[in-house]
């Protein structure tokens, strides 16, 4: 079923409680006044966001979900109980549509927020409520309020600082590795990675920040070609991008083919994922030689469009140290950049931003 980023459910919330017909039954007070009780609420459901999830896999075989009814209300004015909310975990960077309208009802970047998605059904009121002067026993009352019913969309948007894209085998998990303690799949065939892939890079004992390993990105991504759009919208919370580029793959076109070939995907998806900063990582530089791109001219065209670039090795580590420097002269401790209505968490890059291609 692949990486369970995405899950579609149908959420009912509790109906309420009806209102109580009810009169005073009492010794010597055979005509006693109306007390009927209220009905309860039906109980509501809530997303709520936490970091011990961190996909949507749960959701996927829980389709369909209803929180509890409110009881009905009872004589001697007895209110009904409310019936239990219902509350959805779900991972950071998790965003909530409405499926049918299309609106966005969540969008879940910090620890413990938590959302109402469906209200539960109002009670429905006792007779105790509709004595007049005029009408002294009424014999009705109200009935309780139906739940809600809707369809949900839940889709994960992974939040990193750092975003690792490139064409498939260009080195991204190996990177991933070698600068964090993340262990991903590593192999020498297209597609290894199926999911993406977060590390920790620590910076120094105060500072660190979150890598996020992009699934290998191809031409046509945008329109769903390959691992498709699925795995764009995963950039669109990071903060910088990290564009590797395989020196051992000599691609038609030119020494920036395959990095305009993404350029290209990304701003067909969206045009804010080409504004982010980025730095080009030249990477396998430890099996460079005859049959490999052209460096200096790849350097020339790199300079040309004002783009930072260094030459590494995630196999070997080098030129990492040089990575890890540029990132802790860049990264400060700021207010984090809003997205939806919560806040990204973690250090904020201070980055100059390239010429746009």
């Amino acid at each position: 079923m692949g990486f369970p980023d995405e899950a579609v459910i149908t959420a009912r919330s509790g109906d309420g409680g009806r209102g109580c017909v009810s009169f005073r039954r009492e010794k010597y007070k055979p005509r006693g006044g109306p007390d009927g009780g209220d009905g309860g609420r039906g109980g509501s459901i809530y997303a709520r966001a936490t970091g011990r999830l961190h996909t949507l896999a749960d959701l996927r075989y829980r389709p369909s979900l209803r929180a509890e009814n409110g009881r009905h209300g009872r004589g001697k004015n007895q209110s009904g109980r409310s019936g239990r909310d219902l509350v959805i975990e779900v991972p950071l960077g998790t965003v909530v549509q409405d499926l049918e309208t299309g609106e966005t009802l969540a969008d879940f970047t910090r620890e413990e927020q938590m959302v109402l998605l469906v209200p539960g059904g109002k009670g429905g009121k006792g007779n105790q409520h509709f004595a007049t002067p005029t009408r002294r026993t009424p014999r009705f009352a109200q009935p309780g309020m139906p739940g809600v019913q809707r369809r949900l969309r839940f889709t994960l948007k992974i939040l990193a600082d750092i975003g690792l894209v490139g064409m498939p085998n260009a080195g991204k998990s190996t990177l991933l590795a070698r600068l964090t303690m993340a262990r991903p799949k590593i192999d020498a065939y297209p597609f290894t990675t199926l999911a993406p892939n977060l590390g920790v890079l620590a910076l120094d004992e105060e500072r660190s920040m979150v890598i996020a390993d992009i699934p290998g990105l191809i031409k046509g991504a945008a329109e769903g070609q390959g691992l498709g759009h699925r795995f764009l919208r995963h950039i669109e919370r990071t903060r910088m991008i990290f564009h590797l580029l395989d020196i051992t793959h000599s691609p038609a076109g030119g020494p920036l083919a395959d990095y305009h070939t993404l350029r290209k995907e990304m701003l067909a998806y969206s045009v804010e994922l080409t504004r982010k900063p980025q730095l080009i990582l030249i990477n396998k530089m430890d099996l460079y030689g005859p049959g490999c791109r052209d460096l200096e001219a790849l350097k020339r065209a790199l300079s040309d469009l004002g783009l930072d670039f260094m030459m590494i090795s995630g196999l070997t580590g080098e030129g990492l140290e040089g990575v890890k420097e540029y990132l802790a002269e860049r990264c400060v401790t700021a207010p984090a950049a809003t997205a939806g209505n919560g806040t990204l968490p973690g250090p904020t890059l201070v980055l100059p931003t390239g010429s746009d291609s």
